[in-house]
């Protein structure tokens, strides 16, 4: 089985900071929390493996907040129904073993203290860590970017030490009372890179399965799609059809599982995009357009610190790149295009245009093969794998709709899920 040593924290940093393109507002939010939860929980004596476990959860606690506007109320006020993205996020991550822990963690993060009951939840015990994770999201929600975070200090000690015991834990308060006079803690926090003034020695270059590496993108492209039904199902089917395709032209195993990941991860930069402009059915103005443009750079930026996702990052980003060299946001040519980038575009075009959107079918089969066809004279598209795709178009057709049909029903339970 394939295995590829990788830093996984350099992976959910990556992948966390696609989160945090959503809003200015949100800006280094899940490294703040990182850090201070760190910090948190030197302070208080965890074990190390405890210290591993609550960086991670907090690099992506808000995983579950797939809307942007449930990422701001979660940031700006604690609503009544904020434990809804966190049962979200701990679901998400649950499955994914290296985060089992972090998952827990996630999970009760938003939990009140309330004088000891919160050690249990609807019979299910409550980990220190978790709240411990809710008292640095609150910290760092509470700093305003707009002022200097030094003489912010006392306002935001106030408003924590007022409800010790109400709704922080205790012990996680006196942590903080212990560290909050080192200005260099909260600078750190405002820094452009928060999490890289923590001494990462501690954090071991693991050996990830392929297979876990597939999941955890997996999970990524459900936070990329579900922010919108417009775009719901699309990473599922791109994703199967790139696999199937890269298997067809001749990919070794692991280039067809790497192909996969890139699949999933290809429209990663679109959390920087509106759901106004991720949902307009008309026609999109130049601004817009400019706006959609930018999501395959931001997929480029996110993905390019992780050198084991050279290959990946290159197939991911490149998918509206064009062979007359006319494509975004690159513009590279045929001859600088790989065959991998070649696929992606292909199933990522045939997706586009046959899947069903609200606010229109998708295209037939005539009308689809017309399209590429038409695509691959203009020479846009590669021939050779457009004609593989038309060759065998119901086996590829039907991959992508039971892929989008699994999507679509996960979708439908996260609209349900815990309201």
């Amino acid at each position: 089985m394939e295995k590829i040593k990788i830093s996984l924290y350099t992976l959910l940093k990556s992948l966390s900071n696609a989160q945090d393109l959503i809003s200015p507002i949100l800006s280094n939010h899940h490294q703040q929390v990182a850090y201070m939860s760190f910090h948190l929980a030197q302070e208080q004596g965890f074990t190390l493996q405890e210290q591993k476990d609550i960086f991670l959860a907090g690099l992506v606690h808000d995983i579950g907040a797939i809307s942007k506007k449930e990422r701001l109320d979660v940031i700006e006020k604690e609503a009544f129904h904020v434990n809804h993205h966190a049962f979200i996020g701990a679901k998400l991550m649950g499955d994914f073993k290296p985060l089992a822990n972090s998952a827990k963690l996630i999970k009760y993060h938003h939990l009140p203290w309330e004088h000891g009951k919160g050690t249990m939840y609807q019979g299910e015990e409550v980990a220190f860590g978790s709240h411990t994770l809710h008292l640095a999201d609150r910290v760092c929600a509470a700093i305003k970017k707009d002022q200097n975070v030094i003489s912010q200090i006392p306002k935001i000690m106030g408003e924590i030490v007022a409800k010790e015991g109400s709704i922080f834990s205790p012990g996680a308060v006196q942590a903080l009372k212990s560290i909050y006079k080192k200005e260099s803690l909260w600078l750190d926090m405002v820094s452009d890179d928060p999490v890289n003034k923590i001494n990462f020695s501690i954090f071991d270059i693991v050996e990830l399965e392929m297979e876990d590496i597939i999941e955890l993108a997996h999970i990524f492209s459900q936070i990329i799609d579900f922010r919108s039904s417009f775009t719901a199902r699309h990473s599922a089917g791109v994703a199967v059809i790139a696999e199937k395709l890269a298997f067809m032209v001749g990919f070794s195993p692991i280039e067809c599982q790497m192909i996969l990941v890139a699949g999933y991860l290809h429209d990663l930069g679109k959390l920087s995009i509106s759901n106004s402009v991720l949902e307009k059915p008309s026609k999109l103005n130049e601004d817009e357009f400019n706006e959609i443009r930018a999501h395959s750079y931001y997929t480029y930026q996110l993905l390019e610190p992780i050198p084991q996702f050279r290959l990946i990052n290159e197939w991911a980003s490149y998918h509206h790149e064009r062979l007359d060299g006319k494509g975004y946001p690159f513009h590279i040519e045929g001859q600088n295009l790989s065959l991998g980038s070649r696929i992606m575009a292909v199933a990522d075009v045939f997706t586009a245009i046959t899947e069903n959107r609200p606010y229109r079918e998708g295209m037939t089969q005539e009308c689809a093969i017309m399209t590429l066809e038409n695509m691959v004279a203009g020479n846009m598209i590669d021939e050779r794998v457009v004609t593989l795709l038309i060759d065998n178009y119901d086996m590829i057709d039907a991959l992508r709709e039971i892929a989008q049909k699994e999507a679509e029903e996960k979708y439908a339970q996260f609209l349900t899920l815990y309201i």
